[in-house]
Order: structure tokens, then C-alpha cells, then sequence
């Protein structure tokens, strides 16, 4: 044990962790050359077209130092703010954790949440300036910022570089010098800490763990504490490029075991592994529960597609254990799922997944927060989804949930992220100088505000340099008002959403034109309307098709052509009874790009 060191890489999206993990690789021969490609631990196409990490992969690798050979286990981590449930994970297998900051960029906003994280768990911080072979970097200013923010000397802070390689030797060396090794015995009984679990087609579910205390050997009988199941190791084995299958593990080691479970809901992520015949007294402390930010409804195109559905979602869980899933029905689209994500671009990358993994084709509807309806009985009701608020004759008020952001931009663009986060009904906390011309600015903000496109606009805003981390904080009441629209008098519950009563005229005017250009022309007029209540606030009115049936009558007596118009216009009437409107999926989405 006293060779092993567990260690992962913390860092702000793109300040170039995955290119410097695959330095390491290839530092520790890990990787051959004829292996080698960009972003190596990246193994999901999604992954490379985004340059990002979705997902926190782990990678043992074997090094030599001072002639003694140590065991590296590696485990990469997601740096966007919608992945920081990746982050937590990972972070609790570790002892230590490099800590990367971008030469030319500096400290960013998720760089100091997942840093707390790290120092949560007692983790060695190795603090890393990465990117110092690029013309604009600012070595001097950064480690400023570095020794202030972790208190660390100014000496400790290796400089390195993913493109060239440099500092990557010195870095492996201090890893060895500074994580401890691991704490656990092999004499104690069995525990193991699951932290990711992926499932294979072939196999079943292939389950990863960080051994705490014991030794694993293959075909034990083992039991998962949380589901009271129990289970032969088929295989045992650790982390390499490939999984390589091993006769037996110890305390400190993570690997991965293969049991033959078939059904998803027997592994969750953060359950303990022990013996069946020697069980450990207590499990470990799983990790914290995972809090979904925003809901919205996923729902197949085709009806008949409910059931791979639901086994798609349920394999996607394992492999995504911040996504959380139960059933609901909709008038307008039938039977699905209300899904529960972590951000915007988390169910992004949710819908993608289901589409390329799985090949379903799903809607999905507006997304929306949680809100927390107290009624006139003094009951209090949590609402993810509009169609659920109760009768407003029973309402007594609404609070929605308020969230502290954290944002961290350029001091010139201060200005256009204020006038941005006040239009949000946001409330300025703080404002802090971290330099002459970096502010850290503390916001108050609606959930529900940012729901949308907020990230997007302050990306454009700042000119991609504003960085943002939030950590939902509490409820308060708002002015909520449910916003319904209606196709000809009827109701369709997948475009209503609640929103604050101030915006909720300008909303439902812009959604009403929005609708009437996406949706097709009928035999018949459509009137798109808004309402809240009973109160209509806006209108738009889709013309129909008409049929010339006046070309027939050339001169002759004008009444005769009225004859005909009426004839039309009857049986427009009629047509209108029996017709119905069909909502493009292109009308679904269209709510979410309405700027």
C-alpha cells in the first residue's frame, strides 16, 4: 500500500486537464505511441466533438522513481459547472488532487468550487500552471492569484505545459513525494466504495470501486450493503487502457468487478461492497444525494417506443448517476418520463446520448425548476412541472428556489454582466478586485432566470471570458403566475410554464408569434392564444388556406359570388369542429431560442 497513490485532476473547462493527463500517460508508458491520440480518457464521441469531459474516467499506470515502482491511479474529472456531481465522486476515491490553472487565463469561477471540494475531503493539493509555453501567458499575475487562493509558497507551483510536455516529470514526482498513500488495512473485513458503474451488453453491469479495507479475490461471494444482494465475483480486475482482469485486489486499489448483474436498479453509485461471510460493521459514507436543478419531459415520438425508453433511461442512470427519472403522462404527447438534470447543458448532453447510444428519437419540453406551492390549508406541495400546480383558488403563494452565483470576468465587461444579472431579477452581493482587472461578482438569482440561456449570454457578453459556478441557497416567495397556451380554445400542457407575472405579458406575446410561424397552414383558421387563468394577454391568429371559389364567376350579379364565399365559409366552420392542430416538434423546442 505504501506504493500506491490515488490522485485526480481538478481543473475550470477547458484549461487543459485531459491534454495534460494524456502527457501522463505517456510519461509512465501507459499508452504506446502507436495508441496515442488526442484526449485519450475521453472515450465518447460526444466528448471529442465538444472538447470536453462528461465523464470522470479513471487509469492505473505504473512508474518508476528512485528505482522503487509505484502504482498511479489516475482519475480524470469533468471541469463544467453541470458536472460537478462527477467531480464530487471522484474526488472521494482520492488522496490528493492536481490542481490546474490556464497560464493566460487564471483562477476561473468552477476552479475555486471544485478546489473546496477537494479541501472538503482533507485531499493534498498539487497546484499546476498549465499552458506556459503560449505567448500570452502571464506566469507572474496567475501565481498570484494561485498563493492567495490556497496559501501555498510560490516555489510549490509547477509549471508545465500539456502541448510540449514540459514540467510533467516533476509533476509525477511530486505526486509521489506529497499524496499520502492510501489509509486501510488488509487485515480488517472487506469494504469497497463503488463510484461509477457503466453497463455492457455482454456482461451486465460492470461496477467501479476504490477498495477501503481488505482483499478481493476472485469468485468471492460478496454482498452490496445498500440492495442486500448478493453476488459471485466472476471477475475482478484493474483500470488499464484496457480493463485487465486480475486473481485478487487490496486496500487502496481501484478496479472493477463483474458479477453478472442484470438489472440497473441492484448497483447505485456511493453503495458499499463487503463479504457475505466476514461483513464490515458499517458502510461507508456514500456520496451526498444528488440534487436535480432543472426538470423538463421526455417523451418518445413514436407511443411504441415507451418501453426501450424506459431501458434506455435506465442504463443511461448507471452510467449517469446525476440523472434522475420518473413516469408521467401529457395530453398533448402522450406517456414519458419527467427527468431531473444538473444544467442546461447536462440535458443536452442527456438528449444526444439517448439519440446516438440508443437511437431514440425523443421531445422534450420546456425545462423548469422546482417550486414550492404553500396552499390555503397550510400544506406545502413541490411542483416540477406546471400542469401539477393546484387550482389557483387554493393557492395561498409560491416560492421558487434562489440560487448564489459566482461570477468571475474581465473588469471591462462589469458593466454588460451587472445590466445582465438585474434584468434576471438578480440582486448584487458582492464585488470583489481578485486583480487589477479580474472582479468577482456575488449574485442572488432566481433559478428559474437562469433556467434558460443565461450561460450562453454572459458567454457573449464577456467575449467567452466570464467564468460561472452556482450553488442553489434557498426559496423564496415570487409572483408566479402559470402561462397557458391555447390552439383553438385548447389547452396544449407542453408549451405552459410558470414564470414570474412581470414577464409573463412580453412572454406570452413573443411565444404566440413565435407558434404562428412554425406551425402549418390548415383548411381552417388557428388562433394561438396566451392566458393566464382565464385572462387571454395575447393573440395570434394562423390564416387558412383558401380556395379561389370565385374564379368560376366572371361578371354577372355580385351576390352570386357571395353565395359561393358563404358556402366556403360554412364549411370552413365545420371543418374547424372536427380539425385538429398538429404541433411541430420544431414548436416544442422553439421556446427555449426565443431571442
Amino acid at each position: 500500500m505504501e506504493k500506491i497513490r490515488n490522485f485526480c485532476i481538478i481543473a475550470h473547462i477547458d484549461h487543459g486537464k485531459s491534454t495534460l493527463a494524456d502527457r501522463l500517460l505517456q510519461e509512465t508508458g501507459t499508452v504506446s505511441e502507436r495508441d496515442a491520440k488526442e484526449q485519450i480518457l475521453d472515450d465518447m464521441d460526444l466528448e471529442r466533438e465538444k472538447g470536453i469531459t462528461i465523464k470522470s474516467h479513471a487509469i492505473q499506470m505504473n512508474y518508476r522513481h528512485e528505482n522503487v515502482d509505484y502504482i498511479l491511479n489516475l482519475i480524470d474529472t469533468p471541469g463544467h459547472v453541470d458536472f460537478s456531481y462527477e467531480v464530487s465522486r471522484s474526488i472521494a476515491a482520492c488522496e490528493g488532487a492536481l490542481l490546474i490553472v490556464d497560464a493566460t487565463q487564471g483562477i476561473q469561477a468552477q476552479t475555486i468550487s471544485n478546489l473546496y471540494l477537494a479541501l472538503e475531503n482533507d485531499l493534498e493539493i498539487i497546484p499546476v500552471l498549465n499552458k506556459m509555453d503560449m505567448a500570452n501567458a502571464e506566469p507572474d499575475s496567475v501565481k498570484d492569484q494561485i498563493v492567495d487562493l490556497i496559501g501555498c509558497h510560490r516555489d510549490d507551483i509547477i509549471e508545465a505545459s500539456g502541448k510540449t510536455g514540459m514540467g510533467v516529470k516533476e509533476i509525477l514526482k511530486r505526486i509521489i513525494d506529497v499524496v499520502p498513500s492510501p489509509a486501510g488495512s488488509e487485515e480488517e473485513p472487506l469494504q469497497m466504495l463503488i463510484f461509477d458503474s457503466v453497463f455492457n451488453s455482454f456482461r451486465g453491469i460492470i461496477a467501479y470501486f476504490r477498495i477501503m479495507n481488505g482483499v478481493i479475490r476472485k469468485g468471492d461471494h460478496v454482498k452490496f450493503v445498500n440492495t442486500s444482494k448478493e453476488y459471485h465475483a466472476d471477475e475482478i480486475g484493474v483500470l488499464r487502457l484496457k480493463p485487465e482482469e486480475r486473481q485478487e485486489l487490496r486496500a487502496g486499489d481501484v478496479g472493477y468487478i463483474i458479477s453478472g448483474i442484470k438489472a440497473s436498479n441492484e448497483v447505485k453509485v456511493g453503495d458499499t461492497i463487503t463479504h457475505v461471510q466476514n461483513p464490515c460493521n458499517e458502510a461507508i459514507d456514500g456520496f451526498a444525494e444528488v440534487k436535480p436543478m432543472v426538470f423538463a419531459g421526455v417523451y418518445p415520438i413514436d407511443a411504441e417506443d415507451y418501453e426501450d425508453l424506459r431501458g434506455a433511461m435506465e442504463k443511461l442512470q448507471l452510467n449517469d448517476a446525476s440523472l434522475t427519472w420518473e413516469p408521467e403522462s401529457s395530453m398533448a404527447l402522450g406517456f414519458g418520463f419527467r427527468c431531473g438534470f444538473l444544467g442546461l447543458l447536462h440535458m443536452e448532453i442527456i438528449q444526444e446520448r439517448l439519440d446516438r447510444e440508443f437511437d431514440m428519437n425523443v421531445i422534450t419540453t420546456v425545462p423548469n425548476v422546482s417550486y414550492k406551492v404553500h396552499t390555503n390549508k397550510g400544506e406545502i406541495v413541490e411542483v416540477h412541472n406546471p400542469a401539477g400546480l393546484p387550482d389557483p383558488k387554493y393557492l395561498d403563494f409560491i416560492e421558487e428556489p434562489y440560487i448564489r452565483a459566482q461570477i468571475i470576468t474581465k473588469s471591462d465587461f462589469t458593466g454588460p454582466v451587472m445590466g445582465l444579472c438585474l434584468d434576471k431579477r438578480g440582486e448584487l452581493k458582492n464585488q470583489v478586485y481578485l486583480t487589477a482587472d479580474r472582479v468577482e461578482l456575488t449574485f442572488d438569482l432566481p433559478l428559474g432566470e437562469i433556467v434558460f440561456d443565461f450561460y450562453d449570454k454572459l458567454k457573449s457578453i464577456s467575449k467567452g471570458y466570464a467564468s460561472f459556478d452556482y450553488y442553489v441557497s434557498d426559496y423564496r416567495p415570487a409572483k408566479l403566475v402559470k402561462l397557458d397556451i391555447l390552439l383553438n380554445s385548447e389547452s396544449v400542457d407542453a408549451l405552459s410554464t410558470l414564470i414570474h407575472f412581470d414577464n409573463a405579458y412580453d412572454f406570452g406575446k413573443r411565444m404566440t408569434e413565435k407558434l404562428k410561424e412554425l406551425i402549418p397552414r390548415q383548411q381552417f383558421d388557428i388562433a394561438i392564444q396566451a392566458a393566464i387563468g382565464a385572462k387571454i394577454i395575447a393573440r395570434s391568429t394562423i390564416k387558412a388556406v383558401r380556395k379561389d371559389v370565385t374564379a368560376k364567376c366572371y361578371g354577372g350579379d355580385i351576390t352570386r359570388k357571395r353565395k359561393l364565399l358563404e358556402k366556403q365559409k360554412k364549411g370552413k366552420k365545420r371543418m374547424k369542429q372536427v380539425g385538429n392542430v398538429e404541433v411541430p416538434q420544431k414548436a416544442f423546442l422553439a421556446v427555449l431560442k426565443l431571442d
